[in-house]
């Protein structure tokens, strides 16, 4: 937790520094909401087919979806969405003849249902 989920288009899949937004998302998120880098984990799907607006040709989108468990105030989790959706903008290139939808939503987990939990491997000889 959280849980970072980027959808993208296909034709961004050249101008879409993913690892490089990943990278730097983490740290901005578990600022913002008083966590831990470790915690974060993201992916990213590629979307092959995407309708946007009235389905033209020339659109492409990226949507990050952030889980949070439950207990932020609104107020910050509107300023973690401005800001990594001011972020992502830095990490999306240009594609010729394509406008870009970019957009952010942070939701909440209800601590009472979510659980996680991580074990690290032993190696064997």
């Amino acid at each position: 937790m959280p849980h970072i989920t980027v959808d993208y288009s296909d034709v961004l899949s050249e101008s879409f520094d993913r690892r490089g937004f990943g990278r730097a998302l983490h740290p901005l998120v578990a600022q913002a909401v008083d966590g831990s880098v470790y915690a974060c984990k993201t992916r990213f799907r590629r979307a092959d087919e995407c309708v946007i607006a009235d389905g033209e040709t020339g659109i492409a989108m990226v949507h990050v979806e952030i889980a949070l468990l439950s207990g932020r105030t609104p107020d910050v989790k509107g300023e973690l969405s401005r800001s990594v959706l001011q972020l992502l903008r830095g990490f999306v290139g240009p594609v010729p003849g394509h406008t870009l939808h970019a957009s952010v939503d942070v939701s909440e987990l209800d601590r009472g249902c979510y659980s996680s939990h991580q074990e690290r491997a032993v190696a064997t000889a």
